[in-house]
């Protein structure tokens, strides 16, 4: 099979003595942030509602962005994403043999990068998949990926023999794959709390964000390749839902909070 995740806004730029890959798509992050760094500090801020700080830092990576940047200035794409997501795929703690795994996999969908490996070389960014910036292909980043993305994700699954797709990311990002052009059985996991105050299970933002990178982790791990075994998910006390589940939305519920 082959999963999705979504990055995630906040970095963590720890060196890491880890072998990296080039992107597929590093020309068209050069092209995307020389883009970015034209704009004002203004139409930035607005771009991704940002505080100045936030402008600023962001202004200043797209002008330092390189086309062929040097290793102490890029980190894998696994490792360089922090917090939500990340919490749950843990990829540090990843062993050698399950990082390879990973790398034929796993992949990070991305406004700058498109679709990254696990140990793609990224630098230091920030620009969401619903950012409205305007380029040669359109008036946003989905209408700069959108047929990209679906082919990439087509070839990838098509590498590994695959005709499966597991999408655990959130819809911004996965809204950029076009439906149409993607050849995959898509399978989509649900994960929901249940606060036993009567109004029945509910999505939690942080939590079901964690737990997608999770349930990465967990195919990962477990090198799955049988989409009904993600079943049998049950990091952070999650346990699948038969009656509430259908073949493609599978449900995963639990307490909250989660004891």
């Amino acid at each position: 099979m082959l999963v999705v995740i979504s990055p995630a806004k906040r970095l963590d730029w720890d060196a890491r003595e880890v072998a990296t890959t080039q992107p597929d798509f590093q020309e068209d992050a050069v092209r995307l942030a020389r883009t970015a760094r034209n704009l004002t500090l203004g139409k930035l801020k607005g771009l991704m509602d940002l505080s100045d700080d936030l402008a600023r830092l962001n202004r200043d990576r797209f002008q330092a962005f390189e086309e062929a940047p040097a290793a102490d200035v890029t980190r894998p794409a696994a490792l360089a994403f922090a917090y939500d997501t990340y919490q749950g795929l843990e990829a540090g703690s990843l062993d050698a043999e399950e990082m390879i795994w990973a790398q034929d996999h796993l992949r990070i969908l991305s406004g700058l990068y498109g679709v990254l490996r696990p140990l793609d070389a990224i630098q230091p960014y920030r620009l969401e998949m619903g950012s409205r910036l305007k380029t040669r292909r359109g008036t946003n980043l989905y209408d700069y990926w959108r047929d990209t993305l679906s082919k990439a994700l087509n070839a990838q699954a098509q590498a590994i023999g695959s005709e499966v797709l597991i999408n655990c990311a959130s819809q911004e990002y996965f809204g950029a794959v076009a439906p149409s052009a993607l050849k995959l059985r898509v399978i989509t996991p649900q994960f929901m709390e249940d606060k036993g105050d009567g109004k029945g299970p509910k999505i939690v933002s942080f939590f079901a964000k964690k737990a997608r990178g999770a349930m990465a982790r967990f195919i990962v791990q477990n090198r799955l390749t049988d989409p009904e075994a993600i079943r049998e998910f049950d990091t952070g006390g999650y346990v699948w839902q038969r009656g509430a589940s259908t073949a493609d939305k599978p449900v995963f519920l639990r307490p909250y909070p989660a004891a």
